[in-house]
């Protein structure tokens, strides 16, 4: 997808495009309403169409909001909730500041201490994200060793403290579920590539709702409308 011209050869208009993925990613709609909303306009586009928009600009969101993203804080909260893939679960790792930001995010086939590094390591490499002082995780074993390995190769510093909490963990446990209610609508995905190519797009749906875009505060709908449009080089 060219970086200047990503709407091109599209037989519908780029605004309407940028509408139904926006419309899809943060409310809870199935690909068939946003077919049934567009007649009621007088647009006739297929929901199978819709959802070809999705899997091509979800990925694309989350690439072009993350130069605008705040910088977080040092306090980590890391944690991993089940998402269904072609009817088994997969695990998706999440990870959010004290103050509710989020951090990054990764689909993963296996929970596990390899995940889990590899996990931890893309936090690290965030353009957003420091050096953490704390990391809470649950009472999941794999972090432990994880994050070991990673002040072993020097990649965490070693006065980086672990802290095993399920209570103050609470934090990225309530941030789960706004990806878990844009997950219901749809029962799960088709394949591993599916789902992680639209979660791309849910977690900076998530991460522009939560303000954590410079100039584009939290409950500024028409603020964020209007990011998302300009970095797509749509027209208000």
């Amino acid at each position: 997808m060219p970086s200047s011209e990503p709407f091109k050869w599209r037989h519908f208009q780029s605004d309407l495009i940028l509408l139904n993925v926006r419309w899809y990613l943060r409310y809870s709609l199935s690909y068939r309403d946003l077919e049934e909303m567009m007649l009621e306009r007088g647009i006739k586009v297929d929901h199978t169409t819709i959802y070809r928009w999705v899997q091509a600009y979800s990925p694309e969101l989350d690439k072009r909001c993350r130069p605008y993203l705040k910088p977080t804080n040092d306090s980590w909260r890391v944690d991993e909730t089940y998402v269904k893939v072609k009817g088994k679960w997969k695990y998706l790792y999440r990870a959010v500041d004290s103050a509710g930001n989020t951090l990054d995010f990764m689909l993963s086939a296996k929970r596990d201490a390899k995940a889990a590094k590899r996990f931890l390591r893309k936090v690290l490499n965030a353009s957003h994200t420091i050096e953490p002082r704390v990391i809470t995780v649950d009472k999941n074993a794999a972090y432990p060793p994880a994050i070991e390995a990673l002040k072993t190769g020097e990649a965490l510093p070693e006065t980086t403290e672990t802290r095993q909490s399920k209570y103050l963990n609470n934090t990225v446990e309530q941030d789960h579920r706004f990806i878990k209610r844009r997950v219901k609508p749809g029962l799960g995905f088709g394949s591993f590539n599916t789902a992680r190519r639209t979660i791309k797009g849910y977690e900076a749906m998530n991460m522009i709702r939560k303000g954590q875009i410079k100039d584009a505060e939290k409950g500024d709908v028409m603020g964020q409308i209007s990011f998302i449009n300009q970095i797509f080089g749509v027209a208000a």
